[in-house]
């Protein structure tokens, strides 16, 4: 019995000397990272049976354990994972911010102030300083531009650093843990089944590192291992085996990483989203879904601006009497050859309507037979058929210019990629600034009839209406010279017609009484009515939107400004009711006279080449070497004596000359229905016939490359005096385009809002006066081969 009081007592204290080493050991690791604290486990020794009953022996220490709980392991390293990728998340979120957010400096700012610019210019518009400040504010805005896009690219190569660093920490986590597999299943080994603590804690802490880099799964084996995956399943580390992560350069951008999966030597592209969790997968989804959707953005916003600029500056005429050109580079979309392509071809990209761009890539492929189109940001497919070429699609199209597609090629097109940074201001001239009307038309004093130039709107104008529902209200109001004939609003989550030609009609009497200078003959029902302002002045007629968000416009029809048409043997203005049709032997440079000499007959005066003699009448077009005039009113027609000069031709048109006349010319009616076109030459001044021709009431008249109509019949004796436009009149449109109730790109979204933090300024937006975006007058290509 003495020796079992020995042996118990001694139990007893080996146990609580195991317990104090336990206790020791997790006061020295207190800070050591992963350690886990541990515990001795002890049971009672089995019992001796004796004839008074069992006798306790004592006491055993039967193994040491780590306060672990596997569940709870897994749910901290989840949350683990999506801290450490929201943190990075937020930390490359917050550079974008701070670039962008600041409504005193940066883009916003910058394209602000050429806004400014140029409203000061309409004010003063023969102003040199105005006219420098407009080019000084338009080259920070450029400036800005490429600023901005350069600090991007900039953060896309640090990602790309970001990634590869990584991929390489993973890697080396990876295999520390291999390693200590094989160490974890010799010591259970060795130690008969017990657990090696401290290196399972070891093994954790680098389970912990590696999910914080990139999400992870793990998998207990019953040899003690542990299995690592990651992506969608793929097997990082088996037993002591490491497989690896490879960076590998992305086939359809080269300017752009990958991560893939490297296992008996084979390499498969991870997917970025299969990749969630962890610095890795933020720095993947960050460059993915919000770096190059602001690059594209970024883009977007430039093309719409310098798209905008340039077709109100080529409405208008130049301080050197010149049509005015583009203000700012045009920038084709960017297209990518794949890098496994096995074709030769060579595929460029245009953009044909800036309206309609987005902010996503696209990719194309051609199965053999077929081209098909993805829109990457929502992986919407458009089907091209058999031809590349066959449709635009989101405001761009594709031309196949050489070579051929072989099954499985295909392309990377970014329409906006490239646009920020390669937007530039193409002249340092103030004088090629166009703020002045192309033409001016008014009757002459002696003029005996009620006819003069005037606006007409042509075709049966359709109802503009609101066909999807928004979240919020949409508006549509309708303007003469800026003055509201209509306005009305329906409701948000409404659908239902905003405008019609019957509304506008009961709307004239209430604006005639207010605007008296304006006259309405025919109606918008019937697809007739002509607008006339008493003095010939121009008028801009509108239609300005406001789209609900979410919601789907239908416009009003045959109610926008400026040209229609895409080239310069086709232009119709809806300025002043003057269209124009501009052949390249065209003489634009003479003024020229149609005057009649009786209601029948008129004489052109100027004419290169000459036109000989009478010519016959019949309304209501005179049409003349490239040119086609109209006249228009009542009585029915012109009056002999009646005379119409012609000076300026109107507006955009791209002609070998290119430039304005700024003589005053008149056409003077000989007749109602025969004209001569007169310049008043010398001094004292004396009348030069240029050239004559035939009138017919209603009808076009069209000389030298410009066509005027007359509204009201001429009589003999009637002349019409055209002579250089408003010197402010082109400028005067142009603080239109920045009006957020009229934005014209991404589907009537506000223009300069890539994303929610891009800009804080939401009023500031590029539109361009009328109901429908005209399509960008000089397509501009790129080509990838």
């Amino acid at each position: 019995m003495g020796s079992n009081i020995y042996s118990a007592s001694l139990s007893g204290m080996n146990a609580a000397q195991y317990g104090l080493s336990s206790t020791q050991h997790n006061i020295a690791n207190a800070n050591t990272p992963g350690y886990t604290k541990q515990s001795i486990m002890v049971t009672s020794r089995a019992a001796q049976a004796t004839g008074a009953g069992f006798v306790g022996q004592g006491v055993d220490v039967t193994g040491v354990v780590r306060s672990y709980d596997q569940f709870l392991t897994g749910q901290v390293r989840q949350v683990q994972s999506q801290a450490s990728y929201l943190t990075s998340y937020l930390s490359a979120m917050t550079q974008v911010d701070d670039l962008l957010s600041n409504s005193t400096s940066g883009v916003s700012a910058a394209v602000q102030g050429f806004y400014n610019a140029m409203n000061g210019l309409a004010n003063n518009p023969e102003s040199i300083p105005a006219r420098q400040t407009v080019l000084s504010s338009a080259q920070a805005a450029v400036n800005n531009f490429q600023a901005v896009d350069q600090t991007f690219t900039d953060m896309a190569n640090r990602l790309t650093g970001q990634i590869s660093g990584s991929v390489q920490a993973a890697n080396t986590y990876a295999t520390q843990i291999a390693t200590l597999n094989t160490s974890i299943k010799s010591a259970i080994a060795t130690g008969q089944g017990q657990q090696p603590n401290d290196l399972l804690d070891q093994r954790d802490q680098l389970v912990n590192l590696l999910n914080k880099e990139v999400k992870v799964s793990v998998q207990q084996q019953s040899d003690g291992s542990m299995s690592v995956f990651v992506g969608s399943g793929q097997a990082l580390v088996v037993g002591d085996q490491a497989m690896a992560l490879q960076v590998v350069q992305n086939p359809s951008d080269q300017g752009k990483v990958d991560v893939a999966y490297f296992n008996n030597g084979k390499t498969v592209t991870l997917q970025q989203g299969s990749l969630q969790g962890g610095n890795l997968g933020a720095y993947l989804t960050f460059r993915d879904q919000n770096l190059e959707p602001a690059r594209n953005a970024l883009g977007r916003v430039a093309l719409s601006l310098a798209s905008s600029i340039n077709r109100q500056n080529q409405l208008g005429q130049d301080l050197n009497g010149v049509a005015g050109t583009a203000l700012l580079s045009d920038v084709a979309p960017r297209v990518n050859k794949g890098a496994n392509n096995t074709g030769n071809a060579t595929v460029t990209g245009t953009i044909s309507h800036v309206a309609a761009l987005t902010t996503s890539d696209y990719q194309v492929r051609f199965d053999g037979t077929n081209y098909t189109m993805t829109r990457m940001s929502d992986n919407v497919v458009t089907n091209l058929g058999a031809n590349i070429s066959s449709a635009s699609v989101d405001g761009f199209s594709l031309t196949l210019v050489s070579g051929a597609m072989n099954a499985g090629d295909s392309f990377l097109i970014r329409p906006t990629a490239n646009a920020a940074r390669d937007i530039t201001l193409m002249t340092n001239d103030p004088a090629k600034i166009a703020t002045a009307l192309p033409f001016r038309g008014s009757a002459s004093l002696n003029a005996t009839n009620a006819a003069n130039i005037s606006t007409v709107v042509s075709g049966a104008i359709t109802s503009s209406a609101v066909t999807v529902a928004g979240t919020s209200s949409s508006s549509s109001t309708f303007t003469v010279d800026g003055k509201t004939l209509f306005s009305s609003t329906l409701a948000p989550g409404v659908t239902g017609t905003l405008v019609t030609p019957a509304s506008l009609d009961a709307a004239w009497p209430a604006f005639f009484a207010a605007n008296p200078a304006y006259t309405l003959t025919g109606s918008f029902s019937a697809g007739t009515a002509s607008i006339t302002k008493s003095g010939g002045a121009a008028i801009i007629l509108a239609e300005a939107q406001v789209l609900g968000t979410g919601a789907t416009l239908t416009p009003l029809s045959a109610a926008t400004t400026g040209f229609m048409g895409t080239t310069p043997g086709s232009l119709v203005s809806k300025v002043a009711g003057i269209s124009v049709t501009t052949p390249g032997n065209a003489n634009l440079t003479s003024p020229v006279a149609i005057t009649f000499t009786s209601p029948t007959t008129y004489t052109v005066t100027g004419a290169v080449p000459a036109v000989a003699g009478a010519q016959t009448y019949t309304a209501p077009n005179i049409s003349y070497n490239g040119w086609t005039m109209q006249l228009s009113g009542a009585p029915t027609a012109p009056a002999a004596g009646d005379v119409f000069n012609i000076g300026a031709n109107s507006g955009s048109a791209k002609v070998s000359s290119g430039s304005y006349n700024l003589n005053p010319v008149s056409i003077n009616f000989t007749s109602p229905t025969a004209y001569d076109v007169v310049e008043m030459r010398g001094f004292p001044p004396t009348a030069v016939t240029l050239g004559s021709g035939i009138y017919t009431s209603g009808a076009n008249i069209s000389y030298n490359g410009w066509t005027a109509q007359i509204s009201g019949a001429p009589a003999t004796g009637d002349a019409f005096n055209i002579s250089q436009g408003s010197k402010a009149g082109s400028m005067l449109a142009a603080p239109a385009l920045n009006n957020s109730t009229g934005a014209r790109i991404a589907g009537g979204t506000l223009s300069v809002q890539p994303f929610s933090i891009m800009f804080n300024n939401p009023a500031t937006s590029y539109t361009v006066t009328g109901a429908t975006p005209a399509p960008v007058p000089n397509p501009v290509t790129y080509a990838a081969g």
